[in-house]
């Protein structure tokens, strides 16, 4: 087989959604392109791989170069490759993404991104290229990752209450969860258990506090390696929790 011509090959690049919580509300990290096309447009960080990398290690040169940003562990996610998808050339896209605490980040703009924020997902309009599409695709797969990995605790101190727990869940899938059945569920993954304090929260009947069985699984996640040997999904079935007004059950997929 004769090699491609290199006017016509495909370019392969890297693309990074970083998610974070920020006030409530779930955020996405982008930047401001410097360069055509769709100069001044926010994008996902990323760049072309060089020949000397492999994507891992294109995935965080784009995310540390153009955000400042490094240190994070990064799951592959998709494959993008419509022919459509990138204005002047045949452009493949691997995206990555990752759910990371921000206080812990120091956000610094360089490269070829003129500025680097955090935005909620509901004031994202007009990204470059196909990046709302893999906006979508790495946020339904972060919702499904909250059912059977640790990284919901990445946001937990080292106690806290079911309630706190919660709401990182619903920050996350974007929708509001049964207490009943979030409390049955979690409980029953036999990640967490109780320290034998409580809190009280004013004139509330005081809430017991937790803390997690596991630590060190959470923060090999959080120094920037896998919880474990697949993509940090721990061994066990796989399970969903139920948003509000549908019943408890078995399970599912």
């Amino acid at each position: 087989m004769k090699p491609q011509d290199t006017a016509t090959a495909a370019v392969v690049t890297a693309d990074v959604v970083i998610f974070t919580i920020q006030g409530g509300e779930l955020k996405l990290l982008l930047v401001r392109r410097a360069d055509d096309p769709c100069r001044g447009q926010w994008a996902l960080p990323g760049d072309q791989v060089r020949m000397d990398e492999d994507l891992d290690q294109t995935a965080m040169r784009a995310l540390q170069v153009q955000t400042g940003v490094h240190g994070v562990y990064l799951e592959q996610l998709y494959t993008f490759g419509r022919p459509s998808r990138y204005p002047i050339a045949r452009v493949i896209a691997v995206a990555y993404y990752a759910l990371v605490p921000s206080e812990k980040l120091q956000l610094q703009a360089a490269g070829n991104a003129e500025a680097v924020d955090w935005f909620a997902l509901n004031q994202l309009s007009n990204l470059a290229f196909d990046h709302a599409e893999i906006v979508t695709t790495a946020s339904r797969r972060l919702s499904a990752k909250l059912d059977y990995s640790t990284i919901a605790f990445q946001f937990m101190p080292a106690e806290f209450t079911l309630s706190d727990l919660q709401q990182v869940y619903e920050v996350v899938r974007q929708e509001q969860l049964d207490k009943r059945n979030f409390r049955k569920w979690i409980l029953a993954q036999g990640r967490i258990e109780k320290t034998g304090r409580m809190r009280r929260n004013g004139s509330h009947r005081p809430a017991s506090l937790f803390r997690v069985k596991n630590p060190h699984s959470v923060e090999i996640i959080r120094q920037g390696r896998s919880a474990s040997a697949n993509n940090g999904v721990e061994h066990g079935q796989e399970t969903r929790m139920r948003p509000v007004g549908q019943a408890a059950a078995a399970p599912v997929r």
